[in-house]
């Protein structure tokens, strides 16, 4: 049913979820895992002055969640491909899936809420809207649920 799966990672919980999602489906499917990391360039193009050290800074940031996700799949005996892409986050996604044949992606929502959502927009929703094949999305885990911060005065 799938045979390539891609993750779209960011190294964050949600992404981390979203790649253990992956390699369950991935390990009964046999599938390959993609995972996948892109540098959103146009959040740059505003600065003139060292855009391209920012740029190189946030691809070796990305290399290093990609080969988390390898390692992690290598570990389980899944064969994983990796890339690192600049451009717009949800447009590369749905070209890879395109040009890589992706069966299904896998990935994390960060669970924003009311008007950050609605001003931030989404990358998980604009591919869900956009994507020519099924998106599973993966909450991360609610860190704070059952939890009550304790202010600095009430300590």
């Amino acid at each position: 049913m799938y045979d390539a799966i891609l993750v779209p990672t960011d190294g964050s919980a949600a992404g981390d979820r979203a790649v253990e999602h992956a390699v369950e489906f991935a390990t009964a499917y046999d599938a390959t895992v993609h995972a996948l990391y892109v540098v959103d360039a146009a959040l740059y193009s505003s600065l003139e002055a060292g855009v391209d050290a920012v740029i190189d800074a946030l691809e070796s940031e990305g290399q290093a969640a990609v080969d988390a996700v390898a390692d992690r799949c290598e570990a389980e005996g899944i064969d994983v491909e990796t890339a690192v892409l600049v451009g717009t986050i949800h447009r590369s996604i749905r070209d890879y899936v395109t040009d890589h044949d992706i069966d299904l992606v896998v990935m994390g929502t960060h669970g924003r809420k009311g008007i950050e959502r609605f001003l931030l927009g989404s990358v998980t929703e604009r591919t869900v809207r956009t994507s020519p094949v099924p998106v599973l999305t993966v909450r991360a885990p609610d860190e704070e649920e059952g939890t009550e911060a304790v202010d600095a005065e009430d300590a």
